[in-house]
């Protein structure tokens, strides 16, 4: 590294009066510019470097008071970086360009040699007992980056040797200073990249709006040492902005006062849809006074889908606190954080939806539950029992039973095509249509036509519907039966079983269908089982179904029981075998179980007694 060709020109103000006697230099100037090159070539902490020169410049010059003061050049202000002898007060001034002697010689890019401080024009007096001042301004590609300031208690204390020599290293220091600011700035965004990325993956985790917005304000503290911080949402229509989160000074606040678009630091961010950074926030005629502390505000949009949704406004009591870093620094994660937001908000609209659903499906399945019989027809000659279990909150089964003249009633079991909540609506549909139907008192084979033409006609795409119909004439103890598509009934006699051999096509797939009807003639203990698909296709853990012979089973052990008594074996067994599975279709028993003879003049007996 070579001392520049031009050396910075020295500006002497001596004083009026004798000269206090000044130190000699040191010998040794190679040395000295030596150390101060190896010093600035070796160390890339900034801390550090700005120690070690202190310490070299001591070596060749006997200081009390030195400091450096490095240009922010946003704000135009000197800001103390290092300081040996300097009290509190004095550390906290910012000199800007031209104001006092740092600024003088910041302002002229000269070396600015002061005898006298008290014959200076605008001196600031920063401590007292200084009476003599030299300070270097460090520049480094042609930029001013800040200044080396000496000070001292004796009048003409610095010699013009003084200035020469420290102009001689100054532009060394200044490269010095920049590649220590530059690896600090490095490893700064590396780590600030780190964090990020922690937190980017943090916030896509919580769903829940309110405790992610409060996340959202913790990890941005662990990013900028803000002072205040609020979290404003648009509203639905789009014209104002609403405070969802806030905090002033670490205590989460209640904000009810809303902005509109366009209005304020925020509004204006939302609107142009572009950070905002004041230094000075009374400066700036945007600015909506609603905290008196505020000096200084940064605010940055949250855009998702090129659309705002919101805006991140931080604030501080010091001016010009938030930077140009902080800046980029918000506008990478507020991409990340709106994706979060929106995603919270999504989660939240699809839990309220689930909420209004599951009340739907509530009301929707006691609707379903009240379709069904209140009650069972007293019989004279034989019992009913049924059950229907549906595999999801609603099902797409149905029975029913209805009511003849001449002491007869009608069994509708029904299986309808889909599950869930549109097959609940259109077992409705063919419950109404049958309930309809049957007050006409149709055979089977009539009412599976009616009811085929009513669905075949309504022109339901991919919709139909298996249905059995059966009048039981109790007198005479006989069962007229008609099927479309449903498994064919057992039949069981005397411990023996039979299939009621009756098919037909699902009503409403074809418009010409016809069904065929087939009577069965029972005595006392005869039993007739109908069922759903959902029985046979139960399937256990490893997808083997529960099938037909499984529940010829369970109708051949149970048949001496009551009708009751079969219907609660099947779906017990059925139970067992698919332990552990979800149900994969409705299930629906209805059994018809003829009185023994002894036990109905039994029960005559005792009603007549």
């Amino acid at each position: 590294m070579k001392p520049p060709t031009q050396p910075v020109p020295v500006k002497e103000r001596a004083p009026q009066g004798a000269a206090a006697p000044a130190p000699a230099p040191a010998p040794g100037v190679e040395p000295f510019l030596l150390e101060v090159a190896d010093a600035v070539n070796t160390t890339l902490d900034l801390d550090s470097l700005l120690q070690r020169v202190a310490e070299l410049v001591r070596q060749v010059i006997d200081y009390r008071i030195f400091a450096i003061l490095l240009l922010n050049e946003r704000t135009q202000e000197l800001r103390f970086r290092f300081s040996v002898g300097h009290t509190a007060e004095a550390q906290k001034l910012r000199p800007k360009l031209g104001q006092g002697v740092v600024g003088q010689a910041a302002e002229s890019r000269e070396v600015l040699l002061v005898r006298d401080v008290s014959r200076f024009r605008g001196y600031i007096n920063a401590h007292p007992k200084v009476r003599s001042e030299l300070a270097i301004p460090l520049i480094t590609k042609n930029r001013v980056i800040g200044v080396m300031d000496l000070q001292a208690t004796a009048p003409a204390y610095f010699q013009p040797e003084h200035a020469r020599l420290l102009a001689l290293v100054a532009s060394r220091i200044a490269i010095g200073i920049e590649n220590a600011r530059l690896y600090t700035r490095v490893v700064r965004q590396a780590q600030t990249l780190e964090v990020l990325n922690e937190i980017s993956r943090e916030l896509t985790s919580i769903l829940n709006l309110d405790r992610l917005l409060e996340r959202v304000a913790g990890s941005l503290g662990r990013l900028i040492d803000y002072q205040m911080f609020s979290i404003l949402l648009l509203d639905s229509a789009g014209e104002k902005l609403i405070h969802r989160f806030s905090l002033r000074f670490n205590e989460s606040v209640h904000l009810k006062h809303e902005i509109p678009l366009g209005r304020g630091l925020v509004g204006y961010a939302a609107q142009h849809k572009k950070a905002v950074l004041v230094p000075d926030v009374s400066r700036d005629a945007r600015y909506i006074q609603l905290n008196p502390e505020t000096r200084s505000e940064l605010c940055v949009p949250l855009v998702y889908k090129d659309k705002v949704i919101g805006v991140l406004d931080l604030e501080h009591t010091r001016r010009a606190f938030f930077t140009d870093d902080h800046v980029r620094t918000l506008s990478t994660l507020a991409a990340q954080i709106a994706i979060a937001i929106e995603n919270a908000r999504l989660y939240e609209r699809i839990a309220k939806e689930e909420q209004r659903l599951e009340r739907d499906l509530a009301m929707a399945r006691e609707v379903q539950q009240r379709l069904l019989p209140a009650g069972r027809p007293k019989l004279g000659n034989a019992g009913l029992a049924a059950k229907f279990v549906p595999a999801l909150t609603l099902g797409g089964d149905l029975y029913d039973f209805l009511p003849y003249s001449q002491g007869r009633t009608a069994i509708a079991v029904g299986d309808v095509s889909g599950k869930g909540a549109p097959a609940a609506l259109y077992a409705a549909l063919v419950s109404g249509i049958v309930r309809l139907t049957a007050a006409r008192e149709p055979f089977p084979a009539q009412m599976l036509a009616a009811v085929n033409s009513a669905v075949a006609g309504r022109g339901l795409e991919s919709q139909f519907v298996s249905l059995i119909y059966a009048v039981w004439d109790d007198a005479r103890r006989a069962l007229h039966v008609a099927n479309s598509g449903l498994p064919r009934p057992i039949f069981c006699h005397n411990g023996e079983l039979h299939m009621i051999d009756v098919t037909g096509l699902p009503c409403g797939m074809f418009k010409d269908s016809s069904y065929e009807e087939q009577q069965v003639l029972t005595l006392p203990g005869d039993l007739v089982v109908f069922f759903s698909d959902g029985i046979l296709d139960a399937v256990n853990r490893k997808g083997e179904p529960f099938g037909r012979g499984a529940v010829e089973k369970i109708v051949a052990r149970s048949w001496r029981g009551s009708a009751d008594d079969v219907v609660a074996a099947i779906f017990q067994a059925v139970g067992k075998h698919a332990h552990g599975t979800r149900p994969f279709d409705d299930q629906t028993v209805v059994a018809l179980k003829i009185r023994e003879a002894g036990l109905e003049t039994s029960r005559h007996k005792a009603r007549s007694s």
